[in-house]
């Protein structure tokens, strides 16, 4: 009985809202193809439009009967070019192009440009690579000046006003957080996110400094490392104490590739997944996974590849960028992505464990949570493993550990529930465990999942709890049940 039970994907699915998806109903048709947290992008788009699209997700997702999740993208501090006179220019390779602190903002034409970044001619020496528009153009410094830095043109192209610039192997580090940013958390109380992203993070006081500032306007939200520096990724250290003060990473693969090479960044994200993982925390893979999709209805080949390969490594999210936000297909690339996700899901390597044998845990919730899952793993008539949870650790915590059972995250918080839509594996149902007896809790736990079609008669069910009913951290009990 239990084998017609619906497949519940496990991989979550982060989409960025835009011009092209942020109308009620289009959200609505989002939440129903299977999106599990919605990105807003601060690095476009007025604090109130945002305050605004985060009220009809909250509205629409309610109507659905779904917890789904908000996560707020700082802009952080792209290094940019100025504008040219003219809009765009075209460089040759072999030619001699500046960027100067001089130029005026519009003034730029095929032989120099402005420059936004003041610190750029202290950062850069003779021979350093520079990458314009995620790299498309390369060009080799020549001489440093303090007010300009003189190139020649490796490769060119078409280079348009205010275009990124990035060094080859990092190295241009302003702070992570912006005067632009600072406002930006100001007026976030008025989007309520889940999860707040923060670019360009270069060690870990830039999430501490976040976390407090949010914490001054009366947020607690996770806090998303974007992980896009080629310096951060080549110490191991440094990466640690990132991931560890953070709650998840993403691995933001557009700047970060155009840093260290694509090629590179194959091993980067599977070990930057692997070691997020193993640390206890999320981990989002994001840009480009199905770039074709924005003007085409259905996915490449080498997208679905992408996905799945993703999957196979273990990332709690996916995420689309443009392709919700200003392409043509919103609905149809998520459902792609969700179908490139299951097909990956249903290999066992997806669904083995890599058990934490040597380690020590440092707590009964995570004493508890872990050997959940193991037992769950191990014992074939284990259908589900049910957490009731406050604040939505103990759920998280199981997540870090691959099965193909589903987690169900049974809460009477709405906002654990949201968060808990980003984990991988994890289901976020609505309980209130306050509302029974103690002594009726069990039988009703089994009733609400058998009547809401997520286990069979004849199942067991995996539980873990609390002695001290509706309180946080105090998860010490762990039940099987027969249903």
């Amino acid at each position: 009985m239990s084998q017609a039970l619906k497949i519940h994907r496990r991989t979550k699915i982060v989409a960025t809202v835009g011009p092209g998806s942020e109308s009620p109903d289009m959200l609505a048709r989002l939440i129903q193809a299977g999106v599990d947290v919605f990105r807003l992008n601060f690095s476009h788009g007025s604090a109130d439009n945002h305050a605004k699209v985060a009220a009809h997700i909250r509205k629409q997702s309610q109507q659905i009967g779904r917890y789904v999740g908000i996560l707020a993208d700082l802009q952080g501090p792209k290094i940019r070019i100025n504008g040219f006179r003219d809009g765009s220019v075209n460089l040759v390779a072999g030619d001699s192009f500046c960027l100067s602190l001089d130029v005026e903002a519009e003034a730029g034409d095929s032989r120099r440009v402005g420059v936004e970044y003041t610190p750029l001619p202290e950062q850069v020496v003779v021979d350093d690579i520079l990458l314009l528009d995620d790299g498309k153009l390369r060009l080799r410094v020549d001489d440093v000046t303090p007010r300009a830095v003189d190139c020649t043109v490796l490769v060119g192209g078409k280079l348009s006003s205010r275009k990124g610039v990035n060094k080859l192997g990092g190295g241009l580090a302003a702070p992570a957080l912006t005067e632009k940013d600072l406002r930006d958390i100001a007026g976030m109380p008025a989007v309520e996110p889940d999860f707040v992203a923060v670019s360009f993070v270069s060690n870990r006081g830039d999430i501490d400094q976040a976390r407090e500032l949010l914490a001054n306007v009366g947020l607690a939200p996770a806090i998303i490392a974007k992980i896009e520096r080629a310096e951060v990724v080549a110490d191991a250290e440094l990466l640690d104490s990132i991931i560890s003060a953070s709650d998840g990473i993403m691995v933001a693969r557009g700047d970060l590739g155009v840093e260290v090479g694509d090629a590179q960044l194959i091993g980067i994200q599977k070990d930057l997944i692997s070691r997020t993982r193993q640390l206890d925390r999320l981990v989002i893979t994001a840009t480009q996974m199905m770039e074709s999709m924005i003007s085409n209805s259905m996915p490449t080949r080498a997208e679905v590849f992408d996905v799945a390969n993703a999957v196979l490594d273990g990332t709690d999210a996916v995420m689309l960028s443009a392709e919700t936000a200003v392409g043509q297909y919103p609905v149809d690339v998520v459902t792609a992505m969700a179908e490139s996700a299951l097909g990956a899901e249903r290999h066992p390597v997806a669904r083995t464990s890599r058990y934490r044998l040597h380690r020590e845990f440092h707590s009964a919730p995570e004493t508890i949570a872990l050997s959940a899952m193991y037992g769950a793993n191990h014992f074939p008539g284990v259908r589900g493993i049910a957490s009731l949870t406050e604040a939505g650790s103990t759920p998280t915590m199981m997540s870090r550990l691959s099965s193909g059972l589903p987690i169900f995250g049974l809460s009477r918080q709405p906002k654990t529930l949201q968060r808990l839509a980003l984990c991988r594996g994890v289901i976020p149902l609505y309980f209130d465990v306050t509302a029974f007896d103690a002594a009726d809790l069990e039988a009703l736990v089994a009733e609400f999942l058998l009547d809401g079609g997520f286990i069979a008669r004849g199942d067991y069910l995996m539980l873990t709890m609390g002695s001290a009913m509706g309180q946080a951290g105090k998860t010490n009990m762990l039940k099987i049940l027969e249903v």
